[in-house]
């Protein structure tokens, strides 16, 4: 999972689909992940995060520590196993959208289709799943820094779409309140009305500026 009302298994759209269906390779991989985070999952959120160790969350889903660190670079990367699949997505929607439609309209659905969006602020699962990240610190500052490089990868996309300099304080800008129409509509009552609401003066903003 990977969201706190920003970025869950299921937080957003689905990455982007490949053109050819994995093999039995990736297939098998894949289930290893999940397993693995599945059962970090359920045992940090029984125990507690700091109790559980990686060799806990390995024996839990038959696997070698060896194997885990093959998937997962650290024990915080556990959480967040959506992680670049998310990241991705986000570069996804700008360089993949439909002919005719705008960055700021891509991004608009793509923020709409987020689970703690399409929830309508009613998701038990999610909610338990965020106060597992946000008391613990060593998760918050990974989720920290998982943020920045997705509002960066956005920055980027969007200014390669553009044409003008990667640093350009456009992108950087548009990156980072997009990410935050997401996450402040995991804090009202009516998420979708608080994406469209930002998304609204994001559009009006960026189309005086004389860019699409």
């Amino acid at each position: 999972m990977s969201e706190t009302t920003g970025s869950g298994r299921a937080a957003s759209a689905p990455p982007p689909s490949q053109s050819q269906p994995p093999g039995r390779r990736e297939r098998k991989k894949a289930a290893t992940r999940k397993a693995l985070a599945d059962a970090a999952l359920e045992l940090f959120l029984a125990h507690g995060y700091d109790q559980v160790s990686v060799r806990d969350v390995a024996e839990a889903a038959d696997v070698s520590t060896t194997t885990l660190f093959k998937h997962f670079p650290s024990k915080e990367a556990l959480v967040f196993d959506l992680d670049s699949d998310q990241e991705a997505a986000l570069v996804a929607v700008v360089r993949e959208r439909a002919p005719g439609t705008s960055v700021i309209q891509a991004l608009r659905v793509h923020m709409l289709g987020a689970r703690v969006v399409a929830a309508g602020g009613r998701d038990e699962e999610l909610d338990v799943f965020n106060r597992l990240v946000r008391s613990t610190p060593a998760l918050v500052e990974y989720h920290r820094r998982m943020w920045l490089r997705h509002e960066h990868a956005l920055a980027e996309a969007v200014a390669a779409d553009l044409g003008v300099a990667a640093d350009d304080p456009r992108c950087a800008a548009l990156a980072h309140f997009a990410l935050e129409a997401r996450a402040l509509a995991g804090t009202t009552a009516d998420p979708a009305a608080t994406v469209n609401a930002a998304f609204d003066l994001l559009e009006r903003g960026w189309q005086v500026r004389g860019v699409r």
